[in-house]
Order: C-alpha cells, then structure tokens, then sequence
C-alpha cells in the first residue's frame, strides 16, 4: 500500500489497514468496469458515498455506525477491485470467504462488528440497487425501464444527479465522509497496538 502497510490477502490484520489506502483505492476503481459517459469513471469511492447517503433518507434514523458500514459496503475493492456480480458467482464460494475475511478485518480496524446485522445488510443493499440505478441510468446509457428490471425502482422522494469526479477529489470526500461518521458514532480507528500479540 502507499502507505507503507504490507497486507496479506489471504490473512488480513486489522492492523494493516488504513483509511487512506482504501480511499485512495476505491477512488480509482471504475464502476461498470468504466463503461459509462464523461471524462471521468464513477469510482466506488463516489457509489459509496452514495450508497450511505440513501440508506439515511430510507431510514433517517438509521445509527452513524450503520451508516460507516454503509459507507465501507465496498471497502474491499480497493484492493480486489469490483469485479461484476455474475462474475463472483461464477468463482464461487471461496471467493466470497475472501471477500467476507477481508471486510472482517476492515470492520474491525474501523471499530464495526466483523458482520453486521441482517437488517442493515438488507438496508445496504437496497441503498446499493438504488445507487446502481441511477448509476445504470445517467452513465451507463440504460433506459428506466431496464433498470427497473435490473435493480428495481429508488426509493421514493430520493433524486441524484450523477457528476463524475476525477480520483483525488473523490478520495478526499471519501475520507472526509469517514471521519464524520466515525466522531458522530463515536469510534475512532482502533490504535494498531490494539491488534498486536505479544
């Protein structure tokens, strides 16, 4: 990582895992594998912002911590990068243990539950097919109709127009999200110390 932490993949430690990295990572993760319009990808950094701005209007009182999960549902990809659902079902389950092992171990760090409950994973993914609509929509040249098919309808109320940013500012909103969800559920990122064996 550029920040000088070595993490292994099969084994990740919460202690190998900073903020920075997953923001610099996810800014430069295109989804739709970058087959969308304008001069910019729509990164996962830009999706997940997204995605916990949804899960509040769907649920306003939804708990800060909840919405950090929100926020992190991707955090994995900054460096397994997002491969396409159809694609992970084909690798099968191994894949998915990974991709479990290593979100774990990201909940962790940031001071989450390794798993988080049924109903806010529910609620994320809802959030998630919402923010894939526009997403379909705006960028990736779907009509509304085709997109209702694929993801169902946004929940009502709830409008987005999408602008597409370049990496760094993207980075940076997705930092500064972090850290507001982070004081106002009253978490910070667990000291590495923490994670440390004797």
């Amino acid at each position: 990582m550029l920040s000088g932490r070595r993490l292994d993949l099969l084994d990740p430690s919460p202690m190998d895992i900073e903020i920075e990295d997953i923001a610099h990572g996810l800014a430069r993760v295109a989804r739709w594998n970058g087959q969308t319009v304008g001069e910019h990808a729509f990164s996962v950094a830009q999706h997940s912002v997204v995605v916990e701005d949804i899960m509040a209007h769907i649920e306003p009182s939804l708990e800060p911590r909840w919405r950090l999960a929100g926020l992190l549902h991707d955090a994995s990809e900054y460096v397994i990068g997002d491969m396409i659902s159809p694609f992970k079902a084909a690798l099968g389950f191994d894949y998915r243990q990974f991709e479990e092992r290593l979100e774990g171990a990201i909940h962790l760090r940031f001071g989450l539950p390794a798993k988080v409950p049924v109903a806010v994973k529910k609620l994320i993914k809802a959030a998630d097919r919402a923010s894939a609509w526009f997403e379909a929509t705006q960028l990736a040249g779907f009509t509304g109709a085709e997109a209702d098919g694929f993801f169902g309808r946004p929940p009502p109320g709830y409008h987005l127009h999408i602008e597409p940013q370049a990496p760094f500012p993207a980075q940076e909103r997705y930092v500064a999200r972090f850290h507001v969800l982070s004081e106002a559920a009253g978490y910070e990122a667990a000291p590495r110390a923490a994670f440390e064996t004797e």
